[in-house]
């Protein structure tokens, strides 16, 4: 297929109309933006990666909760949660829309946890995701 040299220069000049608005929009923004730096927020690199880090870890306990779904990862944390644990920990997210239900298996059968010891199992649960988030991000 061949392009006459009308095409060609009716392609260049539409890609320099384009540039030319790109420059022209580009000038804009600077000049609406607040002068100074003090009105800029630079979040430290160390912040965003926790925010990020906190961010996929409710991700991944929203997934294990609501889906119960198993990656390697939710399987790596919930070895670890029971191995702290003592025994099998089970979530369940009831579909009444009630809270989550922390169940414990025993030789007797699941036993529910409440309370003090519900808040310290989640809390376990929240720090083990944080830091296997933080282990594996680059």
């Amino acid at each position: 297929m061949s392009t006459s040299p009308a095409e060609v220069r009716r392609m260049l000049h539409t890609y320099g109309r384009q540039l030319t608005s790109a420059k022209r929009l580009a000038r804009f923004r600077r000049a609406m933006m607040p002068s100074g730096d003090q009105d800029r927020i630079n979040i430290s690199r160390e912040a965003r990666r926790r925010e990020l880090v906190q961010r996929i870890s409710q991700e991944i306990i929203e997934n294990l909760i609501v889906n119960g779904s198993h990656s390697p990862v939710i399987g790596e944390i919930l070895d670890q949660l029971e191995t702290e644990a003592g025994s099998r920990v089970m979530l369940d997210y009831p579909l009444d829309g009630g809270d989550v239900r922390l169940l414990l298996e025993t030789k007797a059968g699941p036993r529910e946890l409440t309370g003090d010891e519900k808040n310290r199992i989640l809390k376990r649960l929240w720090e083990i995701t944080l830091a296997k988030v933080d282990d594996t991000m680059l």
